[in-house]
């Protein structure tokens, strides 16, 4: 009886030590083939240019293409479904965002896919303020020139301004509407399938206003094409100086804040030793001066942190969020 169970020890330990092996030759050859990026928005705008950005080094780095798959739709839910269910191989990974893994949990009722238990976290690549723009004409005409001049604007026009997003769940619209639920006003929500449609149509006057990510609108800011009255962070960005902390303008805005942030996450289940090798690489490049000054030019701070801190910062910022959706009574649209 002691010897059975002996040679059983034996043997599941002889299984494990050769699946650990295995793993370790897989990681150490990873990748063998082009590896994908979902992007669960719409080329343009900021989940888009950072996944480019990282699978441009990626690619340098590891010598195999890393491919971007734009598949917006739902406000991220079907790029980040189709990942959810992909072979834990590592060849299939997800440019997460703050919407897609700490907002939509708590805005859909019926989520297809879980945030939590069906993605393995690899790094936070980078936290990012938001920007509330306006369209220029629509600013001239109501001689809007800041936050102060735009919140009386709104107070006098409830329900007639469009407020476009990305979509519904992302951080652009859950900053507009904790901006409504802060200043006791109301305006319209228009989503769209990611920031560029959507900045299309403001800038052509199809909508007033957005909560936009900085990098995907600080090119058509610098150009005159939109207005920024004001950034959603605690403190202006680097990248646009000029442009005050919506915060700093008190009253009823006093601690409003509400910032993005967008990460790689594989399907549960991959190899944590690919998982480990991705994060070093994707680390290594952010750190890179090249990549660290574009990035930040953008108004996007690199990060770059372990799989675990990753983990722990997508909990803590889903318990955030849940708050901002009860209190603001955010629906779908």
């Amino acid at each position: 009886m002691n010897i059975h169970i002996t040679i059983r020890s034996l043997l599941t330990a002889a299984c494990a030590a050769l699946s650990f092996a295995a793993s370790s030759v897989s990681a150490q050859s990873y990748p063998t083939k082009p590896v994908t990026i979902v992007v669960p928005f719409a080329p343009g705008g900021t989940t888009d240019i950072l996944a480019r950005a990282v699978g441009a080094e990626l690619g340098k780095a590891l010598g195999q293409q890393f491919i971007i798959d734009n598949r917006p739709g739902a406000g991220g839910n079907i790029g980040t479904q189709l990942v959810s269910r992909a072979a834990a191989d590592g060849y299939t990974l997800l440019m997460g965002t703050v919407g897609t893994h700490g907002i939509n949990q708590s805005l859909y009722p019926k989520l297809p896919y879980d945030p939590i238990k069906d993605f393995a976290p690899v790094t936070l690549v980078a936290s990012v303020p938001n920007v509330l723009v306006v369209n220029t004409a629509f600013a001239e005409k109501n001689k809007i020139t800041d936050i102060k001049s735009f919140l009386a604007h709104v107070k006098a026009n409830p329900g007639r301004l469009n407020m476009a997003s990305a979509g519904n769940g992302t951080s652009i619209h859950l900053a507009g509407e904790l901006f409504k639920t802060q200043t006791k006003t109301f305006m319209v929500h228009i989503p769209y399938r990611g920031s560029s449609p959507a900045i299309a149509d403001l800038i052509g006057g199809q909508a007033d206003l957005m909560f936009d990510n900085l990098p995907s609108a600080i090119g058509h800011i610098k150009s005159g094409r939109l207005l920024a009255l004001g950034v959603t962070s605690s403190k202006p960005s680097a990248a646009l100086p000029q442009v005050p902390a919506i915060a700093q303008t008190g009253g009823d805005l006093a601690g409003y804040e509400a910032s993005s942030w967008f990460g790689i996450l594989a399907p549960a289940g991959t190899p944590k030793e690919i998982v480990g090798k991705l994060q070093q690489e994707i680390s290594k490049a952010l750190s890179a001066p090249s990549v660290k000054e574009k990035l930040q030019a953008q108004g996007a701070e690199p990060v770059g942190n372990t799989p675990e801190q990753f983990a722990a910062h997508i909990q803590a910022e889903t318990r955030k969020w849940a708050k901002v959706v009860k209190d603001s009574g955010a629906k779908v649209d």
